[in-house]
């Protein structure tokens, strides 16, 4: 969700790249919470953190405690940004609860992201 989110939100002069400590698949939620949103991740997939251009990246933000944890350390000069994000994978009840748990995590991400443009701006 956050790569198809940044991707959506940031210029497209910024290149984003998305993995995973624990790549697995892409949760049909974060699709369908998604595509509520207007953006399509269909396509995406769940990568590892060797598949990531180390030499291109100056920014790191980690979502959850063990993305935290399993990446202590990035390669490079980097910024590292850690936004502790329930995964709503793990959320529990109705299918409406449940997909509630994506939204919230969906409009959470949004807010950061455009931060990370306000704040950018304001630096220049």
């Amino acid at each position: 969700m956050a790569e198809g989110m940044a991707r959506a939100l940031l210029p497209d002069s910024v290149a984003v790249f998305s993995a995973g400590s624990r790549p697995s698949r892409v949760d049909p939620r974060a699709v369908a919470a998604l595509k509520e949103a207007g953006l399509d991740i269909s396509q995406q997939r769940s990568k590892s953190l060797d598949e990531i251009p180390a030499d291109q990246v100056d920014l790191v933000v980690t979502l959850c405690a063990e993305g935290e944890a399993d990446c202590p350390v990035f390669p490079g000069d980097v910024t590292r940004l850690y936004w502790p994000l329930s995964d709503p994978a793990g959320a529990t009840g109705s299918d409406e609860q449940i997909m509630e748990a994506f939204r919230t995590v969906r409009a959470e991400l949004a807010d950061r992201i455009r931060q990370l443009t306000v704040d950018s701006q304001g630096e220049r």
